[in-house]
């Protein structure tokens, strides 16, 4: 449905890629992945028109509809919630306000009349006459009530925008569709009913996304830019990951003979096509994998950080108890009250709400930034704690514009140059990036910075409010094997669905009718039809 022929784009000496010649069929979902500024949601925008690449050419089968989602969430503020999802079938949105004005013209003629029996026929074949049911239906499966749908955009807050958007995307069963980070602000609900909908989508889907849960359940193909090429690979996220990996390791094996490395990835084939199970695409991805050539899967160039929290101090039987907490905000807002729980041994605690000022205060309160209005903390005299938060602008002020290297000393004991510079290096900070200024840090350098001094203190308890805000996929990669690995205990809110479910034996949730806690993996919580009609009474909506 497109082709792309030999595309190449590159700003200056700088070469993103070159030499493209892709093909995206339908009934396929392709993820794009790559790291940080590889070119992602540029390609997208080349598919979309939105960017002349400087070579090349972009094919669309005729006929074919597509759809983008919009990132820009102010555009249509004084459009009705309702009409904003229609409007993403632009033809069929025109017929409807074309024949509209004639209806509405006490002047219209015959000529008029026979153009609006015509625009009638038009209308009724794309499917007009249940485009405001299935407009509404989509956005009430998002969390968007119906009290809602008649109301103008701008009255929305920002996260009911993004799924409007969305649903925009979604509306009129495009045949192509081009999704540039879906899941950012969707709540997990939300996210989860959308890679459902993806999963069983028939036609074709391209989209880019940090979400590796995501990716591994709607897509069949991986699209990846690395090498300043970009090539196609059969399976999802986790298949590309662990076989590129196991590539990567055989290559480093230099004593292996081809057959012995050969029989290695035929079996690992096999029996991640025996896995495969988990995911709706199942079926067509194991078929896909028994026809994959091997030689086709490649090491990829990515670099993993090193992250690895090992506790000084094993912690006794005592944890953590919590009696009774409350907080307001500043306006005397209940942000959360009662807050009772015991935590065990081995517990790690995914902690959640629809409210990110919530869990954010609920760490503030746990961590000693602030004062609880109410309530006790009572920490056993064994532990000993790190806390991460979600807005970390403190820790690198403009009055303190340390070099790396010193940024990261003054949370050391260990002082000696060549010790900071090696755990940098771990951190990918290499060569001269050392001497770094930490205002020009990036968001996602700043939270690897903040996991660094973590790691240095060496807890045995671990405070993360969205640590995987920032980063990148081979990042959020690393730190969800950390916290797998982690011995000690951990209260974490994160929107990766992938590591909540990992690294969490057990989940909170705060609702404003009372506080959720359930021992439980996070994907069993979140699909679980008691919790939903618990959740449902908590929030006193429709989840």
């Amino acid at each position: 449905m497109i082709t792309t022929t030999d595309i190449g784009l590159q700003y200056g000496k700088r070469v993103l890629f070159d030499e493209v010649n892709l093909k995206f069929n339908q009934g396929n979902c392709y993820g794009v992945i790559g790291a940080n500024g590889a070119g992602k949601s540029t390609f997208i925008k080349i598919l979309s028109g939105e960017i002349e690449p400087n070579m090349g050419k972009v094919s669309i089968e005729p006929g074919k509809r597509m759809a983008i989602l919009k990132q820009d969430h102010f555009k249509y503020e004084e459009t009705q919630v309702l009409d904003t999802v229609m409007m993403g079938h632009e033809l069929m949105y025109k017929i409807a306000q074309e024949k509209n004005v004639i209806y509405m013209n006490p002047d219209a003629t015959e000529a008029d009349g026979l153009r609006a029996a015509e625009l009638e026929n038009q209308y009724g074949e794309m499917g007009g006459w249940e485009a405001e049911s299935s407009a509404a239906e989509l956005l009430s499966n998002m969390g968007i009530s119906e009290d809602l749908h008649y109301k103008l955009m701008k009255e929305l807050s920002n996260a009911q925008k993004v799924k409007v958007l969305l649903a925009q995307a979604l509306f009129g069963d495009p045949d192509i569709l081009l999704l540039d980070e879906p899941t950012n602000d969707l709540d997990a609900e939300t996210a989860t009913w959308l890679s459902d909908f993806l999963a069983d989508f028939k036609n074709l889907v391209i989209v880019v996304s940090h979400d590796r849960y995501f990716l591994d359940m709607v897509c069949t193909h991986m699209v990846d830019i690395d090498f300043n090429k970009i090539r196609i690979y059969t399976g999802n996220y986790t298949f590309w990951y662990e076989s590129s990996q196991l590539m990567a390791q055989q290559l480093a094996n230099k004593n292996k003979k081809t057959e012995q490395k050969r029989k290695e990835m035929m079996e690992f084939i096999q029996r991640f096509s025996a896995n495969a199970s988990k995911s709706k695409q199942a079926t067509s991805r194991k078929k896909a994998l028994e026809k994959l050539n091997i030689e086709e899967i490649k090491p990829s160039t990515r670099k993993y950080p090193f992250i690895h929290f090992n506790p000084e101090r094993k912690p006794g039987d005592q944890i953590l108890r919590v009696n009774h907490l409350s907080k307001t905000d500043e306006y005397g807002n209940i942000l959360f009250a009662d807050l009772s729980f015991i935590m065990n041994k081995g517990e790690k605690i995914a902690l959640l709400s629809r409210d990110s000022s919530v869990t954010s205060a609920v760490y503030d309160v746990l961590a000693g930034k602030i004062a609880p209005d109410s309530g006790t903390i009572e920490w056993g005299q064994t532990i000993t704690y790190d806390y991460l938060p979600n807005e970390n602008a403190a820790y690198f002020t403009a009055d303190q514009d340390l070099e790396l290297m010193d940024w990261l000393r003054q949370y050391s004991e260990n002082k000696d140059e060549q010790f900071i510079r090696g755990f940098l290096g771990r951190m990918l900070f290499s060569g001269e990036e050392v001497f770094k200024k930490s205002s020009v840090l990036s968001g996602g350098e700043k939270v690897r910075c903040m996991l660094s001094k973590i790691m240095l203190k060496n807890p045995n308890f671990l405070l993360l409010d969205e640590p995987t805000n920032h980063l990148d996929l081979e990042s959020i990669t690393a730190l969800n094997n950390a916290l797998k690995e982690f011995p000690g205990n951990l209260i974490v809110t994160s929107h990766d669905h992938q590591l909540l479910d990992t690294a969490c034996n057990r989940i909170i949730e705060l609702t404003p009718g009372g506080v959720i806690d359930r021992l439980m993996v996070f994907d069993e919580y979140i699909r679980s039809e008691e919790i939903r009609q618990l959740r449902e009474e908590m929030y006193g909506q429709v989840v």
